[in-house]
């Protein structure tokens, strides 16, 4: 069974799936029925959890994304089955359909800011690489930074902006300005996060046709990795030879295609395993596993436990 309501002024729709389960997860949406509104939206952080703290410190979903700017406060955030510190000026960047909650604490002083992604990306290659492979949904770096001093009044600046815009109704243009002060944010984010890697000796973020490329094969990955294709196959999407995507996932990432997309499979499977109420052979058959028995194997596999053994010990 599906319900949606309306969680108060702030006009996101909640979907309980399967309800009387306590194990099922919520998936949250933006303005979904309100399509004349903005697809963005911000909140004191504090006022948030502290009305709403009972759905959000249960793991959840978006089909939004979400930035949490951690001002002040200590304590934890969870994200896809991992755990990570809260401190000062810790933001974190949650992609669509990551799984995440917060810890019992709604003691911290901070902002959020959410937006569907068609409110950001209108055929904008950096864009786009901004959301699927560098701040946003980067699964072989931590989904969170910290932006140390410094750098708080230019963003504290950005979020006036954008408040101001808000209150303003449909004065002309508001929505493009939100866009640009929300883009500005990002950048001014991922200024500093390169200066925090470059010391640690990683690879700062920039755009060229390589990591562009990667961008569109991450995106053929979460469109298909439930069809089993192979890695020929997805070179074949892209118009370029298997050595080659092999060669870009590599360089960039230091990882195989086979083993990106083995990593997708197994991370769909886990949030099924915690959050659904599919048993074992459905979350096979969902995966495009023809025989339930080989999931199991291949589960094993890559994470060592069967996938009974990992329900039963994360539930």
């Amino acid at each position: 069974m599906v319900r949606v309501r309306d969680l108060c002024n702030l006009e996101l729709n909640i979907y309980h799936m399967a309800k009387e389960k306590a194990n099922i997860i919520s998936e949250y949406h933006l303005h979904q029925h309100q399509p004349q509104k903005p697809q963005f939206a911000i909140h004191d952080l504090q006022e948030y959890l502290q009305q709403h703290h009972g759905n959000a410190s249960r793991p959840h979903i978006h089909s939004f994304y979400q930035i949490i700017w951690f001002q002040s406060g200590n304590g934890k955030h969870f994200v896809d089955f991992q755990e990570y510190e809260v401190f000062d000026n810790a933001i974190f960047f949650i992609a669509m359909n990551q799984v995440h909650y917060f810890d019992s604490s709604s003691d911290y002083k901070g902002m959020l800011i959410h937006f569907n992604e068609s409110f950001l990306v209108q055929d904008s290659n950096e864009v786009a690489y901004f959301l699927k492979c560098s701040l946003f949904n980067n699964p072989y770096r931590q989904p969170s930074c910290c932006i140390g001093k410094g750098i708080e009044t230019v963003l504290e600046s950005y979020i006036q902006q954008i408040r101001r815009e808000l209150e303003d109704g449909e004065e002309f243009g508001r929505e493009e300005l939100l866009k640009i002060y929300l883009k500005a944010f990002l950048v001014q984010v991922q200024r500093r996060k390169n200066a925090f890697e470059q010391t640690e000796g990683k690879t700062p973020f920039m755009v060229d046709e390589k990591r562009l490329q990667l961008v569109q094969f991450v995106n053929f990955i979460d469109d298909n990795y439930m069809k089993g294709l192979s890695v020929a196959e997805y070179a074949r999407l892209m118009h370029i030879s298997s050595r080659t995507l092999s060669d870009l996932t590599s360089q960039l990432l230091n990882k195989t295609p086979s083993l990106m997309i083995q990593e997708r499979i197994i991370l769909e499977a886990k949030r099924l395993l915690l959050h659904s109420s599919l048993n074992i052979n459905q979350i096979g058959y969902r995966l495009g596993f023809d025989d339930p028995s080989y999931f199991v194997k291949y589960f094993k596999k890559h994470t060592i436990i069967s996938p009974s053994e990992f329900r039963k010990a994360v539930s």
